[in-house]
């Protein structure tokens, strides 16, 4: 029976279901889970000192296209909007094969860790050259973080109105097949589950509504969620409004695409109705701020969609449009965008955080993560606050006010995943040297 006793934290914060919050307090892990938290807890385990530090649940990344680190400030994408960002980087990434997306996916996951993340969900929707879904869930399992990828897709090219080259779609018969194959090989509906697949069609504007409609039956033949993008940006409206002759809410309504199986990222542009049908039905909201705010596509309405009930997670989105995947300062951007639109009182950085813990919890349908409390997955993260971050701060609890945006000591499960602000499950430096190696092998044979 492995256990852990993390000792004398300054602050912990459990976002359990009473919000409560703890000083000079000690968390024990049994066995991968949480035991007991108290004062003056003994153990002859392993004790990791937390005094000077804020120890909070992991925080939970909904949205992400691992695949991208690779592409990050590319020339010619830095300044687009979201149509002119993909036309410049979808011939890139047709040159791509496993090794790329392996390598690529360890480097997102490492640098989410060292953000304070230990559940990932990932969106991948190119499969060029060999690659294929378990390189990226290869990677996670390297790394020991909770993982849910999404076996994304693209079904409609240039040649047949839509937005991607040819090169990089696939028929969508073997779109459902390859589904069927990664969820019967890698879906763990298992409470304490380490990888769960979903299926995500990449967007309106690149797969055909029978392929959405397939795919959610699919998904609920096989009992896992569904993703997508919806409703990112004017562009993206437009599309829906003149190709489907409605708005992308009620277009996601009519494919079946609501309810609590399903979560869509960015939803930056639905309006009141839309917010109204995804909190009647209960579907989930990946907020990506960061990347809303690089490609210029707007402030999302969080405020309103909490306060009417949508649940609404965080996303770092891809890293070619963030063009970093930091989900700690990714909350913070979440709440400083919903003050400077609806003034300093619209979230405060305890909600915030609860967003980023909680709220991907419950968008991804994992009751077990997300707080500290007996009987959840100890995915825990420590924050040092002893230092210049956090010098001079009142309320050291309140990270994303003043704080650190990487990790002291990061827990996965119990076992551990960063110690002393360095990544241990995985050489991260030859890892990086790597990449860089495949970022100058792309740029040597592409033009521009």
């Amino acid at each position: 029976m492995k256990e852990i006793l993390i000792r004398g934290a300054e602050t912990l914060l459990t976002m359990d279901d009473t919000r409560r919050v703890f000083s000079g307090a000690d968390l024990r892990i049994r066995d991968g889970a949480i035991a007991e938290i108290g004062e003056g807890l003994q153990s002859e385990g392993e004790i990791i000192e937390a005094r000077g530090c804020v120890v909070t649940p992991g925080l939970i990344n909904t949205h992400h296209h691992l695949y991208q680190t690779l592409t990050r400030a590319v020339p010619g994408a830095e300044d687009a909007l979201l149509f002119g960002w993909l036309r410049r980087l979808y011939p890139i990434w047709a040159e791509f094969g496993p090794e790329e997306v392996h390598v690529s996916a360890q480097v997102g996951l490492a640098e989410l860790a060292l953000s304070g993340c230990t559940l990932s969900s990932d969106h991948l929707y190119v499969f060029p050259n060999g690659a294929r879904l378990e390189d990226t869930i290869a990677a996670a399992a390297e790394i020991g973080l909770r993982f849910h990828p999404t076996r994304g897709a693209m079904s409609i090219g240039e040649s047949d109105g839509g937005l991607p080259p040819d090169s990089l779609v696939e028929q969508e018969a073997r779109i459902l097949e390859d589904s069927i194959r990664v969820i019967d090989a890698f879906h763990d509906p298992a409470e304490g589950s380490m990888c769960r697949v979903g299926l995500a069609p990449c967007s309106p504007f690149s797969v055909s509504r029978d392929l959405m409609r397939e795919a959610a039956l699919l998904a609920r033949d096989k009992g896992v969620m569904l993703h997508t993008h919806l409703a990112e940006n004017d562009e993206d409206v437009a599309y829906s409004l003149e190709n489907f002759g409605c708005r992308p809410g009620q277009y996601a309504e009519d494919l079946g695409w609501t309810g609590e199986d399903v979560w869509h990222a960015h939803c930056v542009k639905l309006d009141g109705q839309e917010i109204a049908l995804f909190a009647g039905s209960r579907t989930g909201v990946a907020h990506c701020p960061c990347s809303n705010c690089r490609l210029g596509s707007g402030i999302a309405p969080v405020r309103a969609m909490r306060d009417a009930g949508v649940p609404v997670a965080l996303g770092v989105d891809g890293s070619a449009s963030n063009d970093t995947g930091n989900l700690m300062a990714e909350a913070r951007q979440a709440m400083l965008l919903q003050r400077v639109s609806q003034g300093a009182d619209a979230m405060s950085p305890y909600e915030a955080l609860e967003i980023a813990t909680r709220g991907g919890a419950e968008v991804l349908n994992r009751p077990d993560c997300g707080q500290l409390a007996i009987g959840k997955r100890a995915d825990v993260v420590i924050w040092d606050v002893s230092g210049v971050e956090s010098a001079g701060s009142w309320d050291k609890a309140a990270l994303l006010l003043a704080g650190p945006t990487r990790v002291k000591h990061l827990l996965v499960e119990g076992r551990q995943i960063v110690r002393d602000g360095q990544v241990v499950t995985l050489d991260l430096p030859r890892v990086i040297e790597r990449q860089n190696q495949l970022a100058q092998n792309l740029r040597a044979r592409l033009p521009g």
